[in-house]
């Protein structure tokens, strides 16, 4: 007896064919195919390839979600979590730009489509931040008036390091030494500065 498809089997199948085919040619079709059903069974599941395609977008960040949360070190100063945390971060998507470049351009063109996938994958990961904040400045490593807010500002000072639109200048012999410069602003910044209040004052 067959086994019953599901919602995983379709996700899976469907990653690989976007591995194969890219996403201006991928289908629910291919996708129906490498599995060895009709595609009236994927549609069962995903009512739209839109959603099909949102959700397999969904399922690889949320496993970048899981592996971030595990850089983190119960042990470790707020300081050495937030290097270690965006250096992580920085070497994964340096290291998927350059062994993986189709897939790296296919996930890159899949989050843009949707409007929910880059709000849901930012608030996964300037979540995270936050909560490194907010150990140091449980501890008084850190000072801020506003850890959401500080987190936002330590995600955007940090964007030419993950941020897909900087991919090509990754490659640069000295970018671990600029990023090694900007963490360190960075972590010196929330050891010394206070973030204004929402009313202005400083």
């Amino acid at each position: 007896m067959a086994e019953a498809l599901t919602g995983e089997a379709i996700l899976a199948a469907t990653e690989e064919v976007l591995r194969r085919y890219g996403p201006a040619k991928a289908t629910v079709v291919d996708v129906a195919k490498a599995l060895g059903v009709s595609h009236g069974s994927v549609y069962r599941h995903f009512p739209t390839k839109a959603a099909l395609r949102e959700a397999v977008t969904r399922r690889w960040l949320d496993a970048i979600h899981l592996e971030m949360e595990s850089v983190l070190d119960a042990g470790a100063s707020a300081a050495d979590n937030l290097r270690a945390w965006l250096q992580h971060l920085f070497d994964r998507k340096r290291l998927s730009h350059v062994d993986e470049p189709e897939l790296f351009a296919t996930f890159k063109v899949l989050v843009s489509e949707s409007r929910i996938i880059p709000e849901y994958h930012l608030g996964h990961l300037v979540g995270q931040i936050a909560r490194i904040i907010s150990a140091g400045v449980e501890t008084r490593e850190f000072v801020t008036d506003d850890v959401q807010r500080t987190a936002q500002a330590v995600w955007d000072a940090t964007q030419m390091f993950h941020h897909p639109a900087h991919a090509q200048e990754w490659g640069n012999p000295h970018i671990q030494e600029e990023f090694d410069a900007v963490v360190s602003l960075v972590v010196a910044g929330l050891r010394y500065n206070r973030t204004p209040s929402a009313t202005g004052d400083a």
